[in-house]
């Protein structure tokens, strides 16, 4: 019988628990379905990721109005992904906050991950209808900013890529509490699709250096206590790590894809079989991890046409218990699957390809897109292009679709040797500013009498008294 497509016959509602992690910082959860943050000061609230649709959104403003009735000003997107970002209308905020990458990759990438994730998960869409179109940033920074709620400081931070590219974690020093994101999750699988395995343990490290004692992951239960925390962000660590280096052993081996996903599976299903949306992501990522371990740095964008026929192609190799030895599922032009990548479709006629071929012929096949990592040598530079300024930039609401930048175009061409060296600086920078960060736990008493102040690239919003 074959497996239903993702979470199409996912249709019974979760559970909701709202559970506060510590003094005024909650966590909306719901069995696996997508988390939500909530962190309340003394004049303001602020929400972490805002649900799929309005009336997703709802749900959580009830649980809100539960515990306070002062006004939701802020709503922080952690990534650009539709479950995320597309309910955030509901919460009549004055600021929708996102990393710099974020928002670009909402503009590039955003109507394709719509269309994409509701076609994957209806149910997280209820009401679909209500959602008014993209969120797109009203602010974004490159590496970090702070907001102060009132006697309530939140630092909102850019620390490497891992689940996306803009990936950010919201923090919150004198409550040693973390809001995460789907760089951490709890006993469900990580959705790596959009992933960069390489980075992401490193990303992993940075969090723990904040020595939390509360952490609500992406999905799964609000974590309270260190131990809980260190098992979540070690259990994350683990299946990427596994995910990662399974993969790569098989491309290693010169497997073709539909080998590799049976192969991978094998050393995953026993370890990771059990958690939430395993099997809706496992083909998924099993494709990116192919990719990037064929050197593949920037993942291709999904599209609904390419997620249905990836899964026809992988899945349908579990229930028929073909392996892909010998066989061409090319078409008759030599193209592709639409569903799969070039060099996936390539491999799958000739899994002995040379491990040598040339990164930038590699990278041609997304060359719509910038590659975000700079020179070989700089150990973990985070930054593309589009962050690659001596200065964070403060944007609203970007161009339309319909009208592509030149930015854009110049960015499309890939860093310069320019680039590289400011990308180089901004990780050195990163690095000292995260030892700040970690040394300074607690809020400043003082603030500054003004709503917006910017200094070097750290962005600090106050309440205007």
């Amino acid at each position: 019988m074959s497996k239903s497509f993702a979470s199409t016959n996912d249709t019974a509602d979760k559970s909701i628990t709202f559970t506060q992690m510590a003094r005024g910082c909650y966590a909306f959860t719901a069995e696996g379905d997508p988390n939500t943050g909530v962190i309340i000061g003394d004049d303001a609230i602020m929400v972490v990721d805002a649900q799929a649709t309005p009336a997703m959104a709802e749900k959580v403003i009830e649980k809100i109005r539960e515990v306070s009735d002062k006004p939701i000003k802020h709503v922080v997107l952690t990534h650009y992904h539709a479950v995320r970002a597309l309910g955030a209308s509901a919460y009549g905020a004055s600021e929708i906050i996102a990393s710099d990458l974020t928002k670009r990759m909402i503009e590039e990438r955003g109507e394709a991950d719509w269309a994409s994730e509701y076609a994957r998960f209806p149910r997280l869409f209820q009401d679909a209808s209500s959602i008014p179109g993209l969120t797109r940033p009203t602010m974004s920074f490159a590496s970090s900013m702070s907001v102060n709620l009132g006697n309530l400081e939140v630092r909102i931070m850019h620390l490497g890529r891992g689940h996306t590219m803009g990936d950010v974690v919201v923090w919150v020093p004198s409550r040693g509490a973390i809001y995460s994101g789907d760089l951490v999750e709890y006993k469900s699988a990580c959705y790596c699709g959009d992933g960069h395995l390489g980075d992401w343990p490193r990303t992993l490290d940075r969090i723990a250096a904040f020595r939390p004692t509360s952490l609500m992951p992406g999905r799964g239960a609000a974590l309270v206590g260190a131990e809980k925390v260190t098992e979540a962000i070690e259990l994350t660590r683990d299946f990427v790590l596994t995910l990662r280096d399974a993969t790569a052993a098989s491309v290693e081996a010169g497997l073709g894809l539909k080998d590799t996903f049976l192969s991978v599976r094998d050393v995953m299903d026993p370890k990771f079989g059990s958690y939430a949306i395993y099997e809706h992501c496992l083909p998924f990522n099993i494709a990116r991890a192919y990719d990037e371990a064929l050197g593949l740095d920037i993942p291709q964008i999904w599209t609904a046409e390419r997620d249905k026929d990836l899964w026809d192609a992988l899945q349908g190799a579990v229930e028929s218990g073909d392996s892909q030895s010998g066989e061409d599922t090319r078409q008759d032009d030599g193209e592709a699957p639409a569903g799969l990548s070039e060099e996936q479709g390539e491999a799958t006629d000739a899994p002995t390809r040379q491990s040598d071929e040339s990164t930038e012929d590699r990278h041609a096949a997304d060359a719509d897109y910038v590659q975000a990592e700079g020179a070989a040598d700089t150990e973990g530079a985070h930054e593309t292009a589009a962050e690659t300024q001596p200065e964070p930039k403060t944007v609203g609401d970007a161009a339309p679709d319909d009208a592509p930048s030149e930015e854009r175009d110049e960015a499309n061409a890939g860093p310069s040797s320019e680039d590289l060296e400011v990308a180089a600086q901004l990780e050195q920078e990163l690095e000292e500013a995260l030892i700040e960060q970690i040394a300074d736990g607690a809020p400043d008493e003082k603030h500054a009498d003004a709503e917006t102040t910017q200094t070097g690239k750290q962005k600090t919003v106050e309440p205007a008294e």
